[in-house]
């Protein structure tokens, strides 16, 4: 039987409705235990790290706080290495290597794997057992989902489209995120190569809390309390907000992007492949630039992001922020940098005010 909206929010312990997206590379131990602490549900993301780091994140949470919180996973499909291609997208980034006084890796990599062919990860995950598991990109398959719920486990996934939503009733999860196209950081698809109808917040939320099966958290430019009662009243169980958090101080997120978040870039995102080989919204940069007149094809997913992130890291040593995965939402102009608690307590009022 599906989990009912009262019940999974009954089993999270959430006062709030509303989720911290699971940021990797912004969001850290002390911004989760902070969030869930608020009343809300507060996330780590471990899809670009390994089963030790994942182990030592949720300790590193559990440490801070006794609520309930979310440990999220990549379920991409495996990359598959192409020399060809990945040195023919090296080449077309040697210019923007140089200069800045480096040069490309000789080589690019698989630098995370997918959770679907990691299964340190899933003993990792069944040891520890945190309340809620996550996954974006995809599905676990079958003995991954039996593993994770006798453990306790909610299992949640993202859907961009009703299709990839009774996909993941089928698969067996507890719920969906509606993730509209207005979000931040990379697209949810299942499959990247595929048409994306780009189905904004409002009409995905209402068409998955009308067919999907599932109890629907929405996604997508909802950056208050305004907003979080918008996605309740399209029928969500509650909201999940990613660049409202970004300039928490709890986050990871570097100079540079706090200062880019807080600049004109906030009000252009674009959707770029560039960074990491994946769709995903950003606020416009060098890179994103650069990623709109390149003619090389972009390596799989992660393989390009070793390219993405050997560039940023020499960027960076030279003074030039403009190269970093700086993910964001549509709604960035509406970031607020207060402390993750602070902010907690900002949307649980505005909420109550918007009715």
């Amino acid at each position: 039987m599906p989990t009912s909206p009262t019940s999974l929010l009954d089993r999270l312990g959430l006062t709030v409705p509303v989720i911290q997206a699971p940021m990797a590379g912004v969001s850290t131990p002390e911004m989760a235990a902070a969030v869930s602490e608020g009343g809300g549900l507060g996330s780590v993301a471990v899809g670009a790290t390994d089963a030790d780091a994942a182990r030592a994140m949720i300790a590193a949470v559990r440490a801070l706080t006794g609520r309930a919180f979310n440990v999220n996973l990549f379920v991409h499909a495996t990359p598959k290495p192409d020399a060809a291609r990945e040195a023919a997208w090296l080449e077309a980034m040697r210019p923007l290597f140089v200069a800045y006084g480096a040069t490309p890796p000789a080589s690019l990599r698989t630098i995370y794997k997918s959770f679907a062919d990691d299964d340190d990860m899933l003993e990792a995950l069944v040891e520890a057992a945190p309340p809620v598991v996550s996954f974006h990109f995809g599905l676990p398959g079958a003995r991954c989902v039996a593993a994770l719920k006798g453990a306790g486990c909610v299992l949640i996934a993202s859907a961009t489209s009703l299709d990839e939503a009774l996909a993941a009733e089928a698969a067996g999860m507890d719920a969906v995120v509606a993730q509209g196209y207005e979000a931040g950081g990379h697209r949810g698809v299942f499959d990247p190569d595929a048409i994306d109808d780009q189905l904004g917040v409002l009409a995905l939320t209402r068409l998955l809390a009308a067919k999907a099966g599932l109890p629907v958290i929405a996604a997508g430019g909802i950056m208050d309390g305004r907003g979080v009662r918008a996605a309740l009243d399209l029928g969500a169980v509650a909201a999940q907000l990613g660049t409202a958090f970004i300039a928490c101080p709890e986050s990871s997120a570097d100079a540079g992007y706090r200062a880019a978040l807080n600049s004109e870039a906030a009000n252009h995102t674009t959707m770029t492949r560039a960074v990491s080989g994946r769709p995903a919204r950003c606020l416009r940069n060098r890179f994103t630039a650069w990623g709109e007149g390149v003619a090389a094809p972009v390596p799989d997913y992660p393989i390009a992001y070793d390219a993405g992130k050997a560039l940023n890291a020499a960027a960076k040593a030279a003074g030039e922020a403009g190269f970093g995965a700086q993910w964001a939402g549509q709604g960035a102009p509406l970031a607020r940098a207060l402390p993750a608690g602070e902010l907690m307590a900002t949307l649980t009022r505005e909420l109550a005010q918007a009715g």
